[in-house]
């Protein structure tokens, strides 16, 4: 009973005033329905797959999409094989969401530098399964050297410092894939908006 009187206390405490509830119910249905856009245009549900298509929801990593395709991990790797931490669940996903968020507000806000490069947190990651798929193929005295904990006068090194083509080629871009397959994405507009946009422009 007490439960019940709190949460009725609850309600009255945060409910406007009877002149506002109309206008406030407005703009929390405009809100929602915003984030439900969002939600929508983003294709923020195909992130927690691991199809390598949710990569180019933002079109300026076709580049990399396309050399992954047709380089040698593109039949055995996806991107998050590669490049989302493997050691864990939670680990797996904290990382997917920090990582996307950054990448959304970038790309959004426009902010993304013109060479695309990899940060600290995600080279770790790569250099993490690098070893995990290819332990069994790393001498033991270049494994020691790569993760810099037995041999005194190494420095930190990584994979791709001798491996520089692997997976994505030398030139990081499309012209240096030229028949690779990159899907399209599917338009965020409706389609009778997309026809009305286009009724409209042959008009003019």
């Amino acid at each position: 009973m007490n439960f019940k009187k709190g949460i009725v206390a609850l309600f009255k405490a945060i409910s406007p005033p009877p002149n506002w509830r109309i206008p406030v119910l407005f703009l929390t249905a405009i809100i929602v329905g915003l984030g439900f856009f969002i939600i929508y245009i983003s294709n923020a549900a195909s992130y927690l797959s691991d199809d390598p298509k949710t990569c180019i929801n933002c079109h300026v990593m076709n580049p990399q999409y396309a050399t992954w395709q047709k380089g040698s991990h593109g039949r055995v790797a996806t991107c998050n094989d590669c490049h989302v931490p493997q050691d864990n669940f939670v680990n797996m996903y904290w990382f997917k969401a920090n990582d996307g968020l950054r990448h959304a507000t970038y790309f959004t806000m426009r902010w993304e530098p013109q060479v695309i490069q990899i940060k600290d947190a995600g080279k770790w990651a790569v250099q993490s399964n690098c070893i995990r798929c290819h332990s069994n193929n790393i001498h033991p005295i270049a494994l020691r050297s790569i993760n810099n904990r037995n041999v005194a006068d190494q420095t930190d090194r990584f994979c791709w410092e001798c491996h520089r083509e692997t997976p994505h080629g030398r030139v990081n871009s499309l012209s240096s894939t030229p028949h690779a397959d990159v899907p399209q994405l599917k338009p965020a507009a409706p389609d009778w908006l997309s026809k009305y946009l286009i009724e409209e422009k042959n008009k003019n």
